[in-house]
């Protein structure tokens, strides 16, 4: 299946494994399992899978907020592992979240809100204190949109955290030194508090493009380290505060260009 939405040429491929790969102009966004939602075959969901899992016990309901929507795969594994959490998705293409839906049907009763506004419209549309996780996980043409890593859009994911809250960032970089994920962390740092990133260790290292996750919170954020060493592959786990070092905050108005990964490195 396939259909041209605003974000580019959808298509839907069923895989030899039962599950289904969604692209955008050639590029897999998104990996979904319909009959088994807590299989999570890209890696770096995988990792946002046991950040959650260690934020909240299975069956404990959870609010989330996803910044990025694609195929819906982490809310789909939450609405399962976490049955009556209160999500809501904002995914500006509408007709992306209406193919999504065709092709890859919602069971009922999931709790997942797709809303049709991007993430920095939408997000201040949520209220105060409300949410247990904000999960940004949003790409155009395979970066992150400049708005959604400054210190104003952090700021409002900072609003709508309740006090023991905890951000979930996607990122990706790869040049040496990590330019953007090292400002980035300053920034979150400062609109948030401290965290970790989980990445491979090459990735860390600015030995090759990649993703990086970013986690933050008021509170301290949950171990990792033992997530990581039984991963497969496995992460590394780092301090934010080892990462930013003595970075400058990303801000609206300095319009940075965040890195485009090279297409060859989502592509499969």
């Amino acid at each position: 299946m396939e259909r041209r939405t605003a974000s580019g040429l959808a298509s839907v491929e069923a895989q030899h494994d039962g599950t289904f790969v969604l692209r955008i102009d050639g590029s897999p966004q998104s990996q979904v399992d319909l009959a088994d939602p807590t299989h999570l075959p890209f890696e770096y969901m995988r990792r946002i899978g046991d950040v959650v899992d260690a934020i909240a016990p299975r069956r404990q309901p959870v609010a989330v907020l996803h910044v990025g929507g694609a195929a819906l795969s982490i809310p789909r594994y939450v609405a399962v592992t976490r049955p009556r959490s209160r999500q809501i998705v904002l995914e500006p293409d509408e007709d992306l979240t209406e193919f999504v839906r065709e092709a890859l049907p919602l069971p009922k009763r999931t709790g997942i809100k797709v809303r049709p506004v991007t993430g920095r419209a939408g997000i201040g549309e949520v209220y105060d204190d409300s949410m247990d996780v904000v999960i940004l996980d949003a790409f155009e043409h395979e970066a992150v949109p400049a708005n959604l890593v400054t210190a104003e859009f952090f700021a409002e994911c900072a609003r709508v955290l309740r006090p023991t809250g905890v951000l979930v960032a996607n990122l990706i970089d790869g040049k040496a030194g990590l330019p953007f994920i090292r400002r980035t962390a300053a920034t979150v740092r400062a609109a948030i508090g401290a965290g970790v990133v989980l990445a491979e260790r090459k990735i860390l290292r600015g030995k090759g493009f990649g993703n990086v996750i970013m986690v933050a919170s008021r509170q301290p954020v949950p171990a990792m380290t033992d997530a990581g060493r039984r991963a497969q592959p496995p992460y590394d786990v780092m301090a934010l505060d080892e990462l930013a070092g003595k970075a400058a905050p990303l801000t609206d108005a300095e319009a940075y260009v965040p890195p485009r990964a090279p297409a060859s490195v989502f592509r499969s």
